[in-house]
């Protein structure tokens, strides 16, 4: 056993200048998911609003100050703090600082393959959608009825980055999760979906 140096792992880079690095593999762990964050002030960690059905994570902030965003509420994690996300929790991160954010990222069991957003199924109704990706492509699957969906661009400006987000507090209840376009800003109550297939039973006539 060995320790690890951080600094000489090469981090994956993202597009406002967060970094990520994984320590999993390296540190040679069969449970535990681990990853550092360094997110600059006013980036945001990787994904939107979503929820791991078979994992719970953990986020130990070692400097500078993290923003969660859940459907119940903001929820600000200072320095020396951590924060605990159950199976089934849908939450986002951003840096809410002025200063880079600097996380340790903790998850258990160490793969996870039950993301869902908080969106229902236009087909059946049943909610929350999971989340499929196969290398650059994303679909959205209904565990209940079997129907899968592409994303749709911004019905207002054409554009394709949409986020799901936590919706505006009008009545002091658990807040509703919106789709916001981060180009017009424009607010979708619905994400825009286009039906890609389904997978329910259909209708055999072939024995009349």
């Amino acid at each position: 056993m060995q320790p690890v140096e951080l600094d000489a792992l090469d981090p994956v880079e993202f597009a406002d200048g967060g970094r990520r690095r994984e320590l999993s593999s390296v540190l040679g762990t069969t449970d535990l998911a681990i990853n550092e964050y360094r997110i600059p002030p006013d980036g945001e960690f990787p994904g939107d609003l979503h929820a791991h059905l078979d994992q719970e994570e953990v986020f130990v902030v070692l400097s500078g100050v993290a923003t969660f965003e859940t459907l119940s509420g903001t929820v600000t994690v200072a320095e020396h703090e951590a924060m605990r996300f159950g199976r089934g929790t849908f939450q986002s991160g951003k840096n809410g600082g002025d200063a880079e954010l600097v996380v340790l990222a903790l998850g258990a069991p160490r793969e996870t393959e039950d993301v869902r957003v908080p969106a229902s199924c236009p087909d059946c109704g049943d909610e929350p959608l999971r989340l499929r990706t196969d290398g650059k492509e994303v679909a959205f699957e209904c565990p209940n009825c079997g129907s899968t969906f592409d994303p749709d661009p911004c019905p207002g400006c054409g554009g394709e980055d949409l986020a799901f987000a936590r919706g505006a507090d009008t009545d002091g209840s658990i807040e509703s999760a919106v789709v916001r376009c981060r180009g017009c800003e424009e607010t979708l109550e619905e994400p825009p979906l286009s039906e890609r297939w389904s997978s329910r039973p259909t209708r055999d006539d072939s024995h009349k």
